[in-house]
């Protein structure tokens, strides 16, 4: 329950419709003496609004507000320091590889980059193409020679209208990443094939790491002009 201290004294500053440089310190202090929690804090903005929606008779103003407490909501929650290292790690056989990435297309709203060498796994290429029929915008980069072998599917996905691009050196395009709406990077040894699902000793991470997430998106975007 808030400190009725503290709804006095923001009904004090409210009283003639402005705050004042005294008001403000003297709400600052009432609040420092008798808030002490981020949920108390929390309370006393939910307070604050009620107090002003009771001055209010405008419809239109009361909308306003609505949108003043929302955004203020939104701006008064701190970053959790541990979401963007987090990371998950899966290794082949034992996990299941498969169903990760397919999840990660199903959880893809607006984007996904995919820099691959190989795709010949079925339930893979599925899932890209249900992200592509819902709109999701999914570029793929992938070796030339590779996707010439029998059961790849980058073919099958260029025809669905998937946008493809392929190295044209004697090399390889060994890369194996991709990344989801900007927010998601899934990146290691792991090949997009049912080989590697069952058989193969393989592994990747996903992470949130925004200088992580940086460099892949400049080396995707790299790739991508160097090979139209």
């Amino acid at each position: 329950m808030l400190n009725p201290n503290i709804k006095d004294a923001l009904q004090i500053t409210l009283d003639d419709h402005r705050m004042s440089r005294g008001e403000k310190r003297a709400l600052a202090k009432v609040i420092e003496q008798h808030v002490d929690s981020d949920h108390e804090l929390s309370h006393a903005r939910s307070v604050l609004f009620e107090l002003a929606r009771q001055e209010l008779s405008d419809p239109h103003a009361l909308k306003i507000l609505d949108w003043v407490e929302e955004a203020s909501k939104v701006l008064a929650e701190r970053p959790d320091p541990d979401k963007s290292s987090k990371a998950e790690a899966f290794f082949s056989p034992v996990d299941n590889c498969t169903s990760k990435i397919i999840r990660l297309f199903q959880e893809t709203r607006r984007k996904a980059d995919v820099c691959v060498f190989t795709i010949t796994d079925d339930r893979i290429k599925d899932a890209i193409l249900d992200a592509h029929q819902r709109g999701i915008l999914v570029r793929i980069i992938s070796d030339n020679d590779k996707s010439n072998d029998l059961g790849s599917d980058i073919y099958q996905l260029e025809r669905a209208g998937v946008p493809v691009r392929c190295d044209r050196t004697d090399y390889h395009m060994h890369h194996k990443y991709a990344i989801f709406d900007g927010k998601s990077l899934l990146t290691g040894s792991y090949n997009w094939t049912r080989s590697a699902a069952r058989n193969n000793e393989e592994n990747f991470i996903v992470t949130a790491d925004s200088s992580l997430l940086q460099r892949f998106e400049n080396s995707f975007a790299e790739l991508w002009e160097q090979l139209k």
